[in-house]
């Protein structure tokens, strides 16, 4: 069993790492905003404090440690769903990964962020209060389809 979740944590890491290439090649290739996740970092400090839900994640108060708090969040997301992924294919499924399972949970990990994380920092469900609530989502759906890839491709590199 620990070694079902040791290999989940490494393609959950893996694919993680993928999910962000994605998005720095997105920022140099095409101009879209870098990466910032000190927002995130500020929602992750709030939530442990017991605030999930912000009017504006902007005028919370500050924590001086939010960007590395975002990113670290981040990651452990992801390696938490790559534990997920692991235990819910099992082990055999390692020595012959399939795309559509690690696919399945991309997509169906949109969720978290639409429902939970989006609403959490007062950007309304599923992106609704952004300028382009469309394009944000299309955005989710490329960066966790990424993110499956990734999850999927590092099962091969574990094989």
């Amino acid at each position: 069993m620990l070694e079902l979740l040791l290999k989940g944590a490494v393609i959950g890491f893996g694919a993680t790492l993928l999910m962000d290439i994605w998005a720095f090649a997105l920022h140099f290739l095409l101009g879209e905003a870098k990466p910032n996740w000190a927002p995130g970092g500020r929602w992750f400090y709030h939530l442990g404090r017991g605030k999930v839900f912000h009017e504006d994640i902007g005028k919370a108060e500050p924590y001086a440690h939010e960007n590395a708090l975002g990113w670290v969040g981040h990651y452990a997301v992801g390696i938490f769903y790559g534990i997920i992924l692991a235990v819910l294919v099992g082990a055999e499924w390692f020595t012959g990964p399939t795309f559509i399972p690690a696919w399945l949970l991309g997509i169906v990990t949109i969720g978290a962020g639409w429902f939970l994380m989006q609403p959490g920092m007062g950007l309304g469900w599923a992106a609704s209060k952004t300028a382009n609530p469309a394009k944000v989502r299309l955005m989710n759906f490329a960066a966790h389809t990424i993110f499956a890839i990734g999850l999927y491709g590092t099962a091969l590199l574990l094989m």
